[in-house]
């Protein structure tokens, strides 16, 4: 059986689309379906169900995935230590959010560089950016706040970041913890905010879980970078929520008041996230352990 005909089956299987698999495979969609229908035609069977949107795998295309992917895995991971060991290095294409892979992994990546690793970062606020951009293999890792769905992609959870509502001092000084708990929306409407985008995304979620109502104002000031909210915050120009990694030296520092402390304080969770079964290739197995091992402080 042809190697190249099981590669791109696999990588359909995973896609659930010949569309998709042919953009990560470098080839076009005809030439996909073709491989496609010349394995049927050797099997005897029919490995896909052809739907509107991608195809199905039937079962004797999930018994077929199951025991030719760990192989084809395997195939890869070899051929890039080959690759490897030719070329002294390796580039790794990471995407994720600006502010945490800015602060986070990307000072975590540190010791890999020094050993020869070269690091591309493109960011991206957008969960799902993030995420059609490593399945169409624009990159090989991502940091994302979404787990993803289907066989293409393989998640593990990083961590979880807490947030936390804050103001400067002289607004904080206007609010007492028991009216915010009380009339957390009311307070809202009042006083002005500072986000990231025009919907509140932060501001939305902390009210959902901490006063369970929506918000029911605009933002003051939009600025979609964390860091520029954390600064106008401290300038004074509204309430914000902020991940508590991001502004806890400003808590400490005073440029920054934290209004409340609930008892079970809202949490984001960050997922790492690679092309299934691309772990097998070595840098890129080194760099996600590396993330994870440095997770474990965070």
């Amino acid at each position: 059986m042809d190697l190249a005909l099981l590669r791109t089956f696999v990588a359909v299987h995973r896609a659930g689309s010949f569309t998709r698999a042919a953009a990560l495979l470098g080839l076009s969609q005809p030439a996909v379906t073709s491989q496609i229908r010349t394995l049927e035609r050797q099997l005897g069977r029919p490995l896909f169900l052809r739907q509107a949107r991608g195809v199905t795998p039937t079962t004797i295309g999930d018994e077929l995935a199951h025991r030719a992917a760990p192989h084809l895995d395997a195939l890869v991971e070899i051929a890039g230590t080959g690759q490897e060991e030719a070329s002294g290095t390796r580039t790794l294409h990471l995407a994720g959010p600006p502010e945490f892979t800015s602060l986070r992994a990307l000072p975590a990546l540190t010791a890999l560089v020094s050993q020869g690793l070269s690091v591309r970062v493109s960011f991206l606020g957008n969960a799902d950016e993030v995420l059609d951009g490593l399945a169409a293999g624009h990159h090989d890792l991502a940091i994302a706040t979404a787990r993803p769905r289907g066989g293409l992609l393989t998640s593990t959870p990083l961590c979880d970041e807490e947030h936390v509502l804050v103001a400067a001092p002289r607004w904080a000084a206007r609010l007492a913890p028991e009216v915010l708990l009380r009339k957390g929306a009311v307070v809202l409407e009042q006083l002005p905010v500072v986000e990231v985008h025009e919907s509140l995304p932060f501001v939305s979620r902390y009210w959902a879980e901490v006063f369970e109502t929506k918000p029911a104002t605009a933002a003051t000031v939009i600025a979609p970078d964390l860091r520029a909210v954390l600064e106008s915050a401290a300038a004074g120009a509204g309430l914000a929520v902020l991940p508590r990694y991001l502004c806890e030296e400003s808590l400490e520092r005073g440029r920054l008041v934290a209004l409340l402390d609930p008892p079970v304080p809202p949490l984001r969770t960050y997922f790492l996230a690679v092309r299934t079964g691309t772990l097998a290739l070595a840098p890129l197995a080194r760099a996600h352990e590396c993330l994870l091992r440095a997770a474990g402080g965070w």
